[in-house]
């Protein structure tokens, strides 16, 4: 059986899907497997077309979707997700939501809160303590308070962590804190300034070069102020020999009061480098201060491996920190812990608080949870939901919840994934969401014959309790049973046709008259009579 192209349109409510053993019903369950990123196989793809494309249109307006595809950059539009998987030949898959291109590990954490595939063999979810405390929840309305323990949980988990980081480095700083008390010390005894080994390295050059600097001065004062050949005598002669041509020649005006500044200009400069001359004197002892002083910080600055006074001056300071911690410890560990109890009171209150709304749904649950399995046709159930506390506290509150059943009348309560057969425990799994659909926007659930092995009343139960999850959510079941079939809102036939190069797989809605006739035939076989045909009509008149 093949499928070339094919567009189902599925209604809200609950919808049922019928169709004859090996008539192509697992095909397209496998592609709505598919989109939820199930394993690709190339065997999907039809004999000489190259790729094949599922892809699935959901309205997602009543799910918190929005944060998620903001995340992950997607364009959102809640009233059509458009998600698309294409398989080609080569083995290769692409997934995509809104046109946008996604990893698998994306499409699966989108379409997982948008399809649930259910059927009978559906059972190591339930007896997974976490989903356990999820459905409790849920039904136990307590968002508000699990949000009030959460935050009060994160607050106490930050104290404590603060509180243990702050004794681990104190505890180290005490360790070491003879060898910090010697380092700070050492460098408080330097009376460290900030870039001083600059200066230092200045007046060094300086006093190691006294005696050649002292000499050029010399010889420059001297080409300055030698009597005869100096350089100002010179320009002062040229000054009076330019300014008595000036009576002459009254254009040189300017040019004189240029000279005559200039002159003045070299002889102040001549006074300051002759006061340079004087007052510089080579001091051994003053030498020797600036080399032991700039050793010291080479050297302290080569041990701390730095490369400056200033980050010589900030590991001091760090030091001091680290002294003043070690010396206020005690004080700064109390004061850490006082705020670790006082968080872990807070998000105690928070816990009880929480559980008390989980303790408040417990009754109800189990008084439903056992009526509804008596109608699902289990005859004597037992249900508990077992909430036990915690030593310690976990992000979920301090509650460990167990669901613990007995299918027979006196038989000792067990772990529900302990004790429970596959059937029983689809019909659990039933009621469960059952119940959660009344509490909240579920995934669209398909039912993939889970009404096997049942007949009578308790399938006409199966169907009513399909029904009712219809009025709060999209509900889809694949059945063989005629009583579950006419429940639905709407009825799907899948089929199959042989067309002039194969046989394919179709799926259509049926009428009014169509669906008389399918339940008519589901009811009688192959031969359908007039008194199924009327048993058919009451069954469709009874799902009102």
């Amino acid at each position: 059986m093949l499928i070339s192209s094919l567009e189902m349109d599925f209604h809200a409510g609950f919808s049922s899907i019928t169709g004859e053993t090996g008539s192509g019903k697992s095909i397209i369950l496998g592609a709505l497997g598919l989109i939820m990123g199930q394993r690709a196989d190339s065997k999907a793809i039809s004999e000489g077309a190259q790729k094949c494309v599922i892809e699935a249109d959901f309205d997602i307006s009543l799910y918190p979707l929005h944060d998620l595809f903001q995340e992950n950059d997607w364009d959102y539009d809640p009233q059509h997700c458009i998600v698309r998987r294409e398989l080609s030949t080569n083995g290769k898959s692409r997934c995509f939501v809104n046109d946008t291109p996604v990893t698998l590990a994306q499409l699966k954490q989108l379409t997982a809160q948008l399809i649930d595939i259910h059927s009978q063999h559906e059972n190591l979810l339930l007896g997974a303590n976490h989903f356990q405390l999820d459905v409790l929840d849920t039904l136990a309305q307590n968002k508000a308070e699990k949000e009030a323990y959460k935050s009060a949980y994160d607050a106490f988990r930050k104290a404590q962590s603060h509180y243990n980081t702050l004794r681990e480095i104190i505890e180290k700083q005490k360790t070491d804190a003879d060898y910090i008390r010697f380092q700070f010390n050492q460098l408080h005894e330097a009376h460290l300034q900030a870039d001083e080994e600059n200066e230092l390295e200045n007046q060094l050059n300086i006093m190691e070069h006294t005696e050649e600097i002292k000499t050029s001065l010399a010889q420059i004062v001297d080409l300055f102020e030698n009597d005869e050949q100096g350089i100002l005598s010179r320009m002062k002669f040229s000054a009076n020999l330019l300014n008595r041509t000036v009576t002459h020649y009254a254009e040189l005006q300017n040019d004189a009061e240029r000279l005559e500044s200039a002159y003045i200009e070299l002889k102040d400069l001549a006074d300051g480098l002759a006061d340079r001359f004087e007052r510089m004197d080579f001091d051994p002892q003053q030498l020797q201060y600036l080399q032991d002083r700039y050793n010291l910080l080479n050297t302290l600055m080569q041990k701390h491996n730095v490369r400056s006074t200033r980050e010589l001056i900030a590991l001091y300071e760090q030091y001091d920190r680290q002294l003043q911690n070690i010396d206020n410890a005690d004080e700064a560990i109390e004061e850490a812990r006082k705020q670790m109890e006082q968080a872990r009171q807070v998000m105690l209150q928070a816990a009880r608080a929480l559980s008390e709304t989980r303790q408040k749904a417990v009754q109800p649950i189990e008084l439903r949870l056992v009526e509804q399995l008596r109608a699902l046709g289990i005859q004597h159930p037992q249900f508990q939901v077992q909430l036990s506390p915690l030593e310690h506290p976990q992000e979920s509150g301090m509650d460990e919840v167990t669901f613990l059943f007995a299918a027979n009348k006196n038989q000792t309560l067990r772990n529900v994934a302990e004790v429970a057969s596959g059937g029983e425990i689809a019909r659990l799994m039933l009621c469960f969401k059952a119940l959660l659909a009344e509490k909240q926007a579920l995934p669209t659930i398909i039912f993939d014959e889970i009404d096997t092995g049942v007949s009578g009343e308790v399938a006409n139960n199966i169907a009513h309790i399909m029904q009712q999850m219809g009025t709060h959510m999209q509900v889809l079941a694949i059945t063989h049973l005629p009583q579950i079939a006419a429940k639905g809102n709407t009825h799907y036939k899948v089929y199959k046709k042989d067309t002039e190069e194969r046989t394919e797989t179709f799926i259509k809605q049926l009428t009014p008259d169509e669906r008389i006739r399918e339940i008519a035939q589901m009811l009688s076989g192959a031969s359908i009579t007039e008194a199924a045909l009327e048993n058919a009509r009451m069954l469709l008149d009874a799902k009102e």
